[in-house]
């Protein structure tokens, strides 16, 4: 049986998410045309000729491509769940690791690329399987800081569900580190958001641990 989330429920992790829509929905939008010529603009700044064959529409191709990466900023969390959330008399952790992370760093507009692992121990409710990876995708498609993006997965199901515990472990490397900066291709950055039992109980957040731990790789 499909359980109907809450209203409380969802205010509580959406509330940031609409006053953010708020703040964008109330400046000026900002049209393809004129970030195309921003593109531009940019492809002259560093000696390009945006107007040669192999970049006449590289300005066009740079907006669709910044737009899918951030398409997170368009989506809500009741869209998303679409009622996916059930009564299951379950109180064992369910986890999924290893699920593939693209995000974008706010800092320098480039990629972070690689896994999170999300669990948690259900209190009467249980979410679909696809949705976890969802949720992290929404937030993952937004520019970000790793630091945030662990926070608000973890703050997203511990207000959905209201479980005993939520964990959240997100393994990732850095472009602006790798490709720039101090230029360290191999380094990983872990982040952890732990909730509830997973905060309170050493067993279990170290059970959590054991299950996810291995050399992070990314393919």
């Amino acid at each position: 049986m499909t359980a109907q989330i809450p209203a409380e429920s969802l205010a509580n992790v959406t509330a940031n998410e609409t006053l953010a829509q708020i703040s964008t929905s109330a400046k000026p939008r900002v049209s393809d045309e004129e970030m195309q010529q921003a593109v531009r603009t940019l492809l002259i700044g560093l000696g390009e000729d945006p107007d040669r064959e192999g970049l006449i529409d590289t300005p066009k191709r740079v907006v669709k491509a910044l737009q899918h990466l951030t398409s997170g900023y368009n989506q809500s969390l009741d869209e998303l769940l679409n009622g996916a959330i059930f009564h299951e008399d379950a109180n064992e952790m369910v986890l999924v690791r290893d699920i593939d992370l693209f995000s974008s760093c706010e800092h320098h507009i480039l990629p972070i690329l690689g896994r999170v692992h999300i669990a948690y121990i259900p209190n009467g409710k249980v979410i679909g399987l696809s949705k976890l990876a969802r949720i992290a995708e929404m937030y993952a498609r937004r520019l970000q800081v790793q630091e945030r993006l662990t926070n608000q997965i973890a703050e997203a199901l511990q207000g959905l569900l209201q479980p005993q515990g939520v964990a959240v472990v997100v393994e990732a490397t850095h472009m602006c580190m790798v490709m720039r900066g101090v230029q360290k291709p191999g380094s990983w950055t872990v982040t952890s958001a732990m909730r509830g039992c997973f905060a309170d109980d050493a067993r279990t957040r170290r059970e959590f641990m054991d299950l996810i731990r291995h050399t992070p790789q990314f393919h």
